[in-house]
C-alpha cells in the first residue's frame, strides 16, 4: 500500500500512537491480506479524508486501540460478573432447569457455573469494547471524507463559476488551476483538491494531465470527479476550455437549484413529522392523567415527570439533529487573505476583544511602538465605552459576559431573601412565581440582549449584499463603456444608494490614497466576512490583476449572485411555511393543555370540594360526589398537574423557538428571538389560565 501524500487533515497521532501501530502490525498482517477489500476501502477513505497515514499503520493503530478498550471492558466485565454473585443479585442455586441427574455431570456443572457466568460476562463486554475502539477509529476517515464531500458539492457551483470567469478574463488552463488552488480561503475543500494537482506537478514531476486524472480518482465527490474527468478530456483534445466551463457553470447552477428543491421538500416532510411527534407527549399526558383517576391503574407521577422533563426535550433535540443532516451552514468564514503583502488586510479575522491591530506586530522592537500600543489600548477602551451598543453589535456573544453573572445575581438574591420557593412543595404552592424566577428571568436576561445584538449583527452585515447582483450588473455596464474598474466603482456609488454603494465609494477613496485595488477590496470584504461576498470579491480581485476590462467577469459574478438570490428567496418562502406550522403546533399544545387544566382538572377539583360539603346531608348524590372526590384526592395531585402542565408548555415553547431558528438560518442562535417570543406567549397564556 502506498503512503498518502495529502498535505492537510492528517490524523494528528503522536509518537506513542505510532509505536502502538508498530506493535500491532503483526496482528494486522495476520487478519488482513494484501487483496482485502476492506483494507482497500479504508485506504481510499484515508486519501479522500486527506489523512497522511498509510492504511497499514492506521489499521494497526486501530487494532491496538480496540485491544486496549476491549481489555479494559473485559476486566470490568469480570468484576461485574463476580459482583452479581458477591452481592447476591444471582445465587449459586439452579440457573437452568434442565435435569442432569446426580452424577459427575452435575458436579462439573455446579463447579463451572459461576466461573462460566463471570467469563462470558467479561467476554461479552470485551467484545463490545474492542468493537467500539476499533470501529470508532475506522469510522473517522469515513466521517471526514463524507464531510469533505458535502462541502465540495456545496461549493462546486461557485467554484466552476469562478473558473469560468477567470477563463473569460484571459487566463489559460494552468493559470486557472493555480488560481483555484490559491483560493482555499474562499472555496475551501474544492481548492484543496486543486492544490493536490498543483503539488503533484511541482514536487513529484508529474504532468498536470496525470495529476488531474489521479485527483479525479481520489476525490470524495462524484460531481467533482466527473468535472475533472470532463476537463481532462477537453485538455487532451485541445477543446475550448471557456465554452466547456460555461456549459458546466450552467449545468451546476441547475443542479444547485434542483438540490435546493429536494432539501426544501425534505424539510417540509420533517416539519410534518415534528407536528405529529410534538403532539405525542401531549396525548401521553392526557392518557396518564385520565388513568391516574382510575383506582389501581398503576400510573405513577414519575411517568409524568419523565414525559415533561425528558420526552419533550428529547424530541426537540432529536429533531434539530435530524434537520442538521439536511440543512447545513454555508461553508467558509468569509475572510480573504493577501499573498506577498503586509498583513493589514488580515487583522480583521484575528482581532478579538483585546486585539489592537497592526501595532501588535511591531511592539518590542522599538519603544515608540510600545507607547503607541498603550495609547491604542486606551483609545479602543474609550471607543467601547462611548459606543457600547456598536461593540456588542460586532461581538454579540460578549453580552454573555455581562448577562450570565447578572442572571445568577438575580436568582441568588431571590433565594437568599427567601422570595422564591426552595422546595418542590413550595413550588407547587407558587408555580408561576417560582418558574419565573428560576427559568423566565434568567432566560430573558441572557437571551434577550443576545438575540437583539445577534439579529442586529446579522442584518448589519447582510445588508451589504442586498443589492449585490444589481450593482454587479451596473459595474459591468460601466466597465463596458470604457471606464476602468476603479472609475466604475465611483460611477456606481454616485448613482446608487445603499450600503454596498457606500463601500464602493470607500474603496475608490482608498485606492486614490495609495492602497492597491486588491488590498482595498479584501479589506472591504473582511469588514463584513460573508462567504457569498468573499467569493465575489475573490473573483474580482483575481480578474482585475489581469486586465481592467472585466465586464464579462462581472456579468458572470452577477449571474452567480442572481442564482444565489433565487435559491435564497425560495428557501425563505418555503421555510416560512414550516415556521408557521411549528408555531401553530405550539399554540395547539398550549390551547389543549389550558383546556385540560380549566375544563377538566379544575372541574374535577370543584367536584371534590362540593362533594365533600354535601356528604353530610346523606343525599345519594352527595355521597357519590364525596366518593368521587375522595378517589380524585387519593389518585391525583391537582397542584402537581398544574405545575407540570405549565412546565410542559414552557419547554415546548423554548424548543419550538430554537427549531424555528435552525430551520430558518441553520443557526441555533437565530432561534433565540423565537424562543423568547413563544415563551412569553406561554407565560402570559398560563397566567390567564391559572
Amino acid at each position: 500500500m502506498s503512503l498518502q501524500t495529502k498535505d492537510s487533515g492528517g490524523s494528528g497521532m503522536s509518537g506513542s500512537s505510532d509505536a502502538l501501530g508498530d506493535r500491532f502490525y503483526p496482528l494486522y498482517e495476520r487478519l488482513f491480506g494484501d487483496d482485502s477489500e476492506f483494507v482497500a476501502d479504508v485506504e481510499t477513505k484515508l486519501a479522500q479524508a486527506r489523512m497522511t497515514d498509510t492504511v497499514e499503520l492506521y489499521l494497526s493503530r486501530a487494532l491496538g486501540i480496540g485491544f486496549i478498550s476491549g481489555l479494559t471492558l473485559w476486566l470490568i466485565g469480570l468484576m461485574l460478573g463476580y459482583g452479581v454473585f458477591a452481592i447476591g443479585l444471582l445465587s449459586n442455586e439452579t440457573l437452568i432447569g434442565i435435569p442432569v441427574g446426580n452424577g459427575l455431570l452435575l458436579r462439573i456443572i455446579e463447579m463451572l457455573r459461576v466461573p462460566a457466568v463471570i467469563f462470558f460476562t467479561g467476554l461479552l463486554l470485551g467484545t463490545i469494547g474492542f468493537g467500539i475502539g476499533f470501529g470508532s477509529m475506522v469510522a473517522i476517515p469515513y466521517s471526514r471524507a463524507s464531510s469533505r464531500k458535502r462541502e465540495i458539492n456545496m461549493l462546486l457551483t461557485d467554484s466552476v463559476s469562478f473558473m469560468y470567469a477567470l477563463s473569460v478574463g484571459g487566463l489559460n488552463q494552468l493559470e486557472i488551476i493555480e488560481a483555484m488552488a490559491q483560493a482555499d480561503d474562499t472555496y475551501g475543500e474544492v481548492a484543496k483538491e486543486f492544490q493536490s494537482i498543483v503539488k503533484e506537478t511541482e514536487y513529484f514531476d508529474i504532468d498536470y494531465r496525470t495529476a488531474i486524472r489521479k485527483q479525479a480518482l481520489e476525490t470524495p465527490s462524484d460531481d467533482l470527479a466527473q468535472f475533472l474527468t470532463d476537463m481532462l478530456s477537453i485538455v487532451n483534445s485541445g477543446g475550448d476550455m471557456q465554452s466547456f466551463l460555461e456549459d458546466k457553470k450552467e449545468k451546476h447552477m441547475r443542479t444547485a437549484k434542483q438540490e435546493q428543491e429536494l432539501t426544501l421538500e425534505t424539510l417540509e416532510l420533517f416539519g410534518e413529522m415534528y407536528m405529529t411527534l410534538s403532539l405525542f407527549p401531549l396525548l401521553l399526558i392526557i392518557i396518564m392523567v385520565i388513568m391516574q383517576m382510575i383506582p389501581g391503574a398503576g400510573v405513577s407521577n414519575q411517568m409524568l415527570y419523565m414525559t415533561v422533563y425528558g420526552l419533550i426535550p428529547m424530541i426537540g433535540v432529536a429533531f434539530i439533529v435530524l434537520v442538521s443532516t439536511v440543512k447545513h451552514d454555508e461553508p467558509g468564514d468569509g475572510f480573504l487573505t493577501m499573498e506577498n503583502t503586509d498583513q493589514r488586510t488580515e487583522t480583521g479575522k484575528d482581532d478579538g476583544l483585546l486585539g489592537l491591530g497592526l501595532v501588535e506586530q511591531f511592539t518590542g522592537d522599538h519603544s515608540v511602538f510600545d507607547r503607541i500600543k498603550n495609547r491604542e489600548g486606551t483609545y479602543e477602551t474609550i471607543e467601547v465605552l462611548r459606543k457600547p451598543h456598536h461593540f456588542f453589535r460586532d461581538n454579540p456573544l460578549i453580552t454573555l459576559a455581562l448577562t450570565v453573572p447578572m442572571a445568577l445575581v438575580v436568582v441568588v438574591t431571590a433565594v437568599v431573601n427567601g422570595a422564591t420557593p426552595m422546595s418542590w412543595e413550595e413550588l407547587l404552592e407558587k408555580p408561576i412565581w417560582g418558574t419565573v424566577i428560576y427559568l423566565y428571568v434568567p432566560l430573558y436576561i441572557v437571551a434577550l440582549p443576545l438575540a437583539i445584538f445577534r439579529e442586529w449583527n446579522f442584518r448589519h452585515r447582510t445588508a451589504v449584499v442586498n443589492k449585490l447582483s444589481e450593482d454587479l450588473r451596473k459595474l459591468s455596464s460601466s466597465n463596458d463603456t470604457g471606464l476602468t474598474l476603479l472609475e466604475s466603482f465611483k460611477a456606481v456609488s454616485d448613482t446608487t444608494s445603499g450600503k454596498l454603494a457606500r463601500e464602493f465609494e470607500i474603496v475608490h477613496t482608498k485606492v486614490n490614497y495609495g492602497t492597491s485595488m486588491k488590498e482595498a477590496l479584501i479589506e472591504f470584504n473582511n469588514k463584513y466576512h460573508i462567504p457569498r461576498l468573499a467569493r465575489t470579491m475573490r473573483l474580482i480581485t483575481e480578474a482585475q490583476e489581469a486586465s481592467n476590462e472585466i465586464s464579462d467577469v462581472l456579468r458572470t459574478a452577477a449571474t452567480a449572485s442572481e442564482n444565489h438570490d433565487d435559491i435564497q428567496r425560495e428557501r425563505k418562502s418555503r421555510t416560512r411555511m414550516q415556521i408557521v406550522i411549528i408555531i401553530m403546533t405550539f399554540m395547539t399544545v398550549l390551547a389543549v393543555i389550558a383546556i385540560l387544566k380549566t375544563q377538566f382538572i379544575d372541574t374535577m377539583a370543584g367536584l371534590e370540594s362540593s362533594g365533600g360539603g354535601g356528604g353530610g346531608s346523606g343525599a345519594p348524590g352527595g355521597a357519590g360526589g364525596a366518593m368521587q372526590g375522595a378517589n380524585l384526592s387519593e389518585n391525583i395531585n391537582v397542584d402537581m398537574l398544574s405545575v407540570l402542565f405549565f412546565h410542559a408548555v414552557t419547554l415546548q415553547a423554548i424548543i419550538s423557538g430554537f427549531i424555528c431558528g435552525y430551520m430558518r438560518d441553520a443557526s441555533i442562535l437565530s432561534g433565540l428571538k423565537y424562543a423568547v417570543g413563544l415563551s412569553a406567549i406561554a407565560l402570559i397564556g398560563w397566567t390567564l389560565v391559572a
